[in-house]
């Protein structure tokens, strides 16, 4: 008989599509078979800071209906490292031990956490020092956490993509436009690479590899010659200029984000080529909305694994999706290889080999 546990689940890091997924499926193995409790604890690890912990019990009624719901009804932030959390004077204070203190408070035998390779990185730390039992469940839209095929939320955003770029195939046919379409990626470029792809771009660029004004100009021409009066393009927000800049746009706290590539591409094509050119920036669109059938079924497996590596007390892992199956590693392997775009990858021979010009 499996001893019963109590245990706690967060999200931490961006949203995605397939995060309520996953808690759905942990509570269904946890409460509804082994009869565990379960705690979710609301905004990442700053729940744990509050007292009483911030944290709310999770029950088979509780999470039924939330399959098919986008974002995490446990919410979550990419704000506020706990080793240096900044506080209303402006200082920088360590609240590590209060997270811990939170764990033991709630008398929780094991933790899950959903997140990227920052967060999994920060929570295996947290873990380490203060003697808390955590497994991994790998999410990120950028698809770029090492040792994986998938991570929870890549499919959907390359969904939501693929539809952009359906929709923006009419538009520009219809006014013989050159149209950029700005995806996301903070260092990668699997969303651009797969959307343009499946939503048949003619020009997709990446951050991995170098591109040319000349030569997508060139190909933007040749497709004129051809008697094909429009072209898409889709790239990754972490794209830089031609002489290696990264573009970034300043929010209203001063900070800089990743975006504006498109328009700097715009602003140069129509230079250089007349083409009339225009922008769509997706941005979060790309992290809301009803989950992927791909990431429901990725993060329902991902779930039940976790689970089941607390049932064998096999701690301190990450599940991973490889070869049609779930399996698991240490958390500090899948942290330490970064997942980006390899200029061998079958993709990227895929898309040359249909003519698609990836910017050299």
């Amino acid at each position: 008989m499996v001893e019963h546990k109590r245990i706690g689940i967060l999200t931490s890091g961006g949203d995605c599509a397939g995060l309520n997924a996953a808690i759905r499926a942990v509570v269904y193995r946890a409460a509804g078979i082994l009869g565990w409790e379960v705690f979710g604890i609301r905004e990442a690890t700053q729940g744990f800071m509050t007292r009483p912990v911030n944290s709310v019990p999770l029950t088979i009624d509780k999470v039924d209906n939330i399959l098919t719901a986008g974002g995490t009804i446990l919410g979550t932030t990419n704000k506020g490292d706990p080793f240096a959390f900044p506080m209303p004077d402006g200082s920088l204070l360590d609240r590590s031990e209060e997270i811990i203190e939170g764990y033991h408070l709630l008398g929780l035998n094991a933790l899950i956490g959903i997140g990227g390779d920052g967060s999994l990185a920060i929570l295996r730390r947290i873990a380490q020092q203060g003697n808390i039992n955590l497994i991994g469940i790998p999410k990120t839209i950028d698809n770029d956490v090492g040792s994986t095929d998938l991570s929870i939320g890549f499919s959907t955003a390359v969904d939501i993509a693929t539809e952009a770029l359906d929709r923006l195939h009419f538009t520009a046919a219809s006014h013989s436009r050159v149209m950029i379409l700005e995806v996301m990626g903070r260092d990668a470029g699997h969303i651009a690479l797969h959307a343009g792809i499946a939503g048949g771009a003619d020009i997709i660029l990446i951050p991995e590899l170098p591109y040319s004004l000349d030569s997508i100009c060139q190909h933007i021409a040749e497709r004129q010659k051809q008697g094909k009066n429009y072209c898409l393009v889709v790239v990754a927000e972490a794209v830089k200029t031609e002489t290696g800049e990264p573009v970034t746009m300043i929010n209203r706290m001063g900070q800089a984000r990743l975006g504006g590539i498109g328009q700097y591409l715009a602003d140069e094509i129509c230079d250089r080529s007349g083409a009339e050119t225009r922008v769509t920036v997706l941005g979060h669109i790309q992290r809301g909305g009803t989950p992927s059938p791909i990431d429901r079924i990725i993060a329902s497996a991902f779930g039940v694994a976790a689970v089941d590596l607390i049932v064998e007390e096999n701690y301190d892992r990450v599940v991973v999706w490889r070869d049609r199956n779930v399996s698991s590693i240490p958390i500090l392997d899948a942290i330490a290889q970064y997942r980006a775009v390899n200029a061998d990858d079958i993709l990227v021979e895929t898309a040359q080999s249909m003519g698609i010009c990836l910017g050299n």
